[in-house]
């Protein structure tokens, strides 16, 4: 019944005065798929005060399809740990080793470090263009693959642990393999599900896992965008979901928390695994907007201020898209309640 009445409330139909000419043109342009230039979106839902006022789908990505959202997983397990840490399962000061032994080599890195991409491992976030030093190429497909958080856990140090962002798909795998040990390795397997996708009822969800059944928390959870919209409109609703705080309201706030790094001119700021409009990265958008990203164009926005949640997904290979463009022509189209 839950799941009817939430595919009743996306069907109602958008406020008349949209304007969205400009945005469909941005989001949906002419492509040439043969060369793989240029802006490729398969997904556009755009939600505001909990309804469907657009959307759209390039062939073959449909309202059923599960699509992968590359780097969104990370704010996604983010959610699900959020969930766990309401359940008083773990602190955010306590150490990782705690929850997973091989980072006992790194005693001093605690659970909110990882969340904040800062464990001070020494790590190479690059990828397809530059893949012969990388880390997250060499976990996702060579030498880390079959045990991924243990790859990681093995990496050296290249800072103190809560000092400087670093952006790490091993940070959010060791963070992966912790749940584990939060929860129990019985109910592990089930979990996302249990806590999180069941009660916003998600159906469709898949996340892929390595060798060591540790579920890929960087990048290989797919969803329908009806569905990772749904994860969006808890943050934005500070949690609740139908009348239930299913996350804690202080998880939220932490997750919305910038952590105080330098970033790069025109970076978005990270947060607890999401990422924050802060330092004007989006200068179109709201400053309260905050949004998980992923590679290749994924990406779920929260704009609080004009109550919308939006989840593109896309193949772009290119730099041809633009967050920002996209978000002016989605806060010029959809304003909220005209006078």
């Amino acid at each position: 019944m839950r799941t009817a009445l939430i595919t009743l409330l996306f069907l109602i139909l958008p406020p008349a005065w949209a304007d969205e000419s400009e945005l469909q043109t941005y989001a949906f342009p002419p492509r040439n798929d043969q060369t793989r230039e240029g802006i490729r979106t398969d997904a556009l839902l755009i939600i505001q005060d909990g309804r469907i006022v657009f959307e759209h789908y390039s062939a073959p990505t449909n309202t059923d399809t599960p699509h992968l959202t590359w780097s969104i997983s990370k704010s996604v397990l983010a959610t699900v740990l959020g969930v766990a840490y309401g359940e008083g399962r773990f602190k955010l000061d306590d150490p990782a080793a705690k929850f997973y032994p091989p980072m006992q080599a790194h005693p001093q890195v605690r659970i909110q470090d990882l969340l904040h991409w800062a464990s001070g491992l020494d790590w190479q976030e690059d990828y397809e263009y530059a893949p012969l030093k990388s880390s997250v190429v060499a976990m996702l497909y060579t030498s880390g693959r079959d045990d991924m958080a243990g790859f990681t856990a093995a990496h050296g140090v290249a800072a103190a642990p809560g000092q400087r962002f670093l952006y790490s798909c091993g940070d959010s795998n060791v963070l992966s393999a912790a749940l584990r040990q939060m929860v129990g390795a019985e109910a592990y397997a089930n979990y996302p599900w249990q806590a999180l996708f069941e009660p916003l009822g998600i159906r469709h969800a898949v996340w892929e896992r390595d060798a060591q059944g540790t579920f890929v928390g960087s990048s290989y959870l797919y969803m329908t965008a009806r569905e990772l919209a749904q994860i969006g409109q808890l943050m934005l609703d500070d949690g609740r979901w139908q009348g239930r705080q299913l996350l804690p309201a202080e998880w939220v706030k932490f997750n919305r928390q910038p952590f105080d790094s330098p970033v790069e001119p025109g970076e978005a700021m990270p947060g607890g695994h999401w990422w924050l409009n802060h330092a004007n990265a989006w200068p179109d958008a709201p400053a309260d907007t905050f949004a998980a990203l992923g590679h290749w164009g994924q990406a779920l926005y929260v704009i609080p201020r004009q109550r919308l949640v939006i989840v593109r997904y896309a193949d772009d290979r290119d730099g041809s898209f633009q967050h920002n463009t996209l978000l002016r022509h989605v806060v010029a189209a959809f304003p909220g309640e005209r006078p």
